[in-house]
């Protein structure tokens, strides 16, 4: 049964009342990056009240959108078959809220998980095939991630490594990413600090990543 009832029949109404009570499209969000643990969940979304959490992920049980995996001696939520195919609506709403970003508040923060999303939000595989596969190495706020793009096929995962370019930046790489800023331009305002390799390569990420404006 869904926290609330719209009173209403349709499959948007529906939608809605699977998926659209606070905080629920998020733990989604962070399911599509991969299985998490109840406590991983907790803190890539550091406001959400415990009894909150809690009762999101029974509600999206019961949906049958995500589902307990217990492993070993962890159990580990994860996302249904029925719950991965919210994929593309979650990438499209992104690219939609994408538009209406301006600075963030004091008390906003990025996490991985975020960050991997607005990654996958803006990547543009048909340019990418045309491309030499690249890594990057990168560093948004606190959260460190390696980016490699291979054709068609992007990879994200968390963490430092060898990459062909490293570098580090603030919540104004999008107007990097919106094409708003050129990557000669972001070097030089110190939008983005390259940390080592190809600084050229910034124009090659700003291609692969573009959201319109």
């Amino acid at each position: 049964m869904a926290a609330r009832d719209y009173g209403q029949y349709g499959g948007i109404t529906r939608a809605v009342e699977l998926v659209g009570e606070r905080w629920a499209l998020l733990i989604v969000r962070d399911l599509l990056v991969g299985p998490r643990r109840y406590g991983e969940l907790a803190a890539g979304l550091p406001r959400i009240p415990s009894n909150i959490l809690s009762a999101r992920l029974k509600e999206l049980q019961a949906a049958g959108v995500i589902r307990r995996a217990p492993r070993s001696r962890i159990v580990l939520y994860e996302l249904t078959p029925y719950g991965r195919e919210l994929e593309p609506i979650v990438l499209a709403f992104g690219a939609w809220g994408f538009k209406a970003l301006d600075d963030p508040r004091d008390e906003q923060v990025i996490t991985p998980d975020s960050v991997t999303m607005d990654l996958r939000t803006a990547f543009r595989a048909q340019v990418a095939a045309a491309l030499p596969t690249t890594s990057y190495a990168t560093r948004f706020g606190e959260a460190e991630l390696l980016v490699k793009v291979d054709g068609a096929a992007l990879d994200v995962t968390r963490g430092v490594g060898p990459a062909d370019l490293a570098f580090a930046a603030g919540p104004d790489i999008r107007h990097l990413i919106t094409g708003e800023l050129s990557a000669d331009r972001a070097i030089a305002t110190g939008v983005v600090e390259v940390l080592g390799g190809r600084s050229e390569l910034l124009g090659r990420f700003a291609d692969t990543f573009h959201l319109a404006a």
